[in-house]
């Protein structure tokens, strides 16, 4: 898995919420957003300029994170992430501190690899869940999962049930479709007109 380097600083929360907010309010007027470390011995909150969390939010990429926080560094993953609902800017990111005895739940992109038959047929290939929910310990995740749909028929599908990989535990429903080969009226009308 890829890593990327984000620099932060440590920041110290005041104990009136109108204070935090006001605080918080002012980060964000300054470029900064506000995050969070979970999952150490203690709960770090710290600052990140905006430009420094662009290559980690705005990618398809998943990332193993080297936190830099006052010199310290720490590995994490990405774990939340709010929006504001009107600018689209971000608003607050929660990081979760990796420990290399212990799995990570994480999403992984999917990747189609092969022509499936049922497009050859003249149906259509449809990716219905871009990432999918595994568990398993950081250093197995990989950066992708890879689905050979060249078996596919038109109309068939792929279900999360039917998927396996080593190491890894996949946390989805079993039933949900990953992807199908769907029936385009082109090949509808063709299947038509060959029964006749």
């Amino acid at each position: 898995m890829r890593s990327i380097e984000v620099k932060g600083t440590a920041r110290t929360i005041a104990e009136r919420s109108s204070e935090q907010a006001r605080a918080l309010k002012e980060i964000r007027n300054n470029g900064g957003v506000p995050c969070v470390l979970y999952g150490g011995e203690e709960v770090v909150h710290f600052t990140v300029t905006n430009e420094g969390l662009r290559n980690l939010v705005y990618t398809p990429h998943i990332y193993v994170v080297d936190l830099v926080i006052d010199g310290k560094k720490v590995n994490a993953i990405l774990k939340d992430i709010q929006f504001h609902p009107v600018k689209d800017t971000i608003l607050h990111v929660d990081f979760y501190q990796i420990d290399e005895a212990k799995p990570i739940v994480m999403e992984v992109p999917v990747q189609l690899e092969g022509l499936a038959e049922g497009v050859k047929a003249g149906g259509k290939l449809a990716l219905q869940m871009r990432k999918l929910k595994v568990k398993a310990l950081y250093n197995i995740i990989p950066e992708k999962l890879t689905i050979n749909v060249s078996h596919l028929g038109l109309g068939k599908t792929v279900k999360v049930g039917e998927l396996s990989y080593e190491g890894l535990e996949l946390l989805n429903a079993k039933e949900a479709v990953v992807c199908a080969v769907k029936l385009t009226r082109a090949a509808r009308g063709a299947a038509a007109a060959a029964g006749k």
